[in-house]
């Protein structure tokens, strides 16, 4: 990734195996020495086969980039670094549920280590793009770090004192902090949830029940928040003001340094970003300041964060 990243503890020709596992699709990556990326595959989750099949063919992505490693001059992986949605027990290794995929309490680290003979890291989707965001991307050289990802879903990764914080998977679900008590119903059971206002899918739908109109996504909502469209305009301000809430209680109890805003959403840049900034600072008071800016990795901060967990292994 680049020159002056810090030591990784590999040889010159090493490399560590990263995966990143979606509802949809998995990224793969070989990550040398030196923190770049050398190849990068992709591989289809089979998740219409259960979830034994999305554990089997985890390994077999791994298993293929490690294959990959000496066709581009580096030696074989020395540890692999996965990470998954849901919610994730780091320290136990193991995946203790994920809606979209389907499994509970899947030991995935000793069954990774048993199959593949290298150390295995595991870790949270949304904290392993967080904690590349703060090494490698938008937030390098920060210790409090705050990185929320506005998709499909709505999570953030809390970095506090260099330290992720985890709380035994449950921390960082900060789409379902209740921006409006009576609001929709939420997939996790509750009300008026941060995602059913706030996240990409949110916004689309949102527009679409608002107008009748149809559209493709949230992207198609801020162009016509561009060309001016009053309904348009109405949805993302009600996205704004909830994110802003949220934000600020985020702030207030954690001190971030940097903000660092990912995901589909943050496509949209200034359309989003300014008015967030400046929601945010009409609020704080004594609070830290922090900067507030977009995600720099795109859609391979979680490959790379899982680059960096394998890197924390002992080889």
């Amino acid at each position: 990734m680049t020159d002056t990243a810090p030591p990784t503890g590999l040889a010159p020709r090493g490399c560590v195996a990263a995966l990143d596992v979606g509802g949809t699709s998995m990224k793969g990556a070989l990550v040398d020495a030196e923190r770049r990326v050398r190849a990068r595959m992709s591989f289809p989750t089979p998740v219409a086969d259960g979830p034994d099949a999305v554990v089997d063919q985890i390994g077999s992505a791994l298993e293929t980039l490690a294959a990959r490693a000496p066709e581009i001059g580096l030696d074989a992986p020395v540890a692999a670094g996965l990470v998954v949605p849901g919610i994730v027990d780091e320290p136990r290794g193991v995946a203790v549920a994920a809606a979209n995929i389907g499994w509970e309490n899947a030991p995935l680290v000793a069954v990774l280590q048993d199959r593949l003979g290298i150390p295995v890291a595991l870790g949270h989707d949304v904290r392993g793009g967080g904690l590349a965001e703060r090494v490698l991307g938008a937030g390098a050289g920060a210790r409090d770090t705050l990185f929320i990802a506005l998709g499909t879903g709505i999570a953030a990764s809390c970095i506090v004192d260099g330290r992720p914080l985890v709380a035994g998977g449950y921390a960082g679900e900060v789409g379902h902090v209740v921006v409006e008590p009576d609001g929709e119903l939420c997939g996790c059971g509750g009300r008026g949830c941060l995602e059913r206002v706030a996240s990409a899918a949110a916004v689309a739908r949102r527009y679409t029940a608002r107008t009748g109109t149809l559209v493709s996504g949230a992207a198609d909502v801020a162009l016509r928040v561009r060309e001016g469209d009053p309904d348009a305009q109405a949805v993302w301000d009600e996205a704004v003001a909830a994110l802003v809430t949220v934000l600020h209680t985020a702030v207030t109890l954690l001190g971030p340094e940097v903000v660092i805003v990912g995901g589909g959403l943050a496509e949209a840049e200034d359309l989003l970003l300014d008015p967030l900034r400046r929601g945010l600072e009409d609020r704080l008071t004594f609070q830290r300041r922090p900067r507030l800016v977009r995600a720099a990795l795109g859609d391979q901060a979680g490959c790379l964060g899982a680059a960096l967990l394998a890197e924390g292994t002992k080889h």
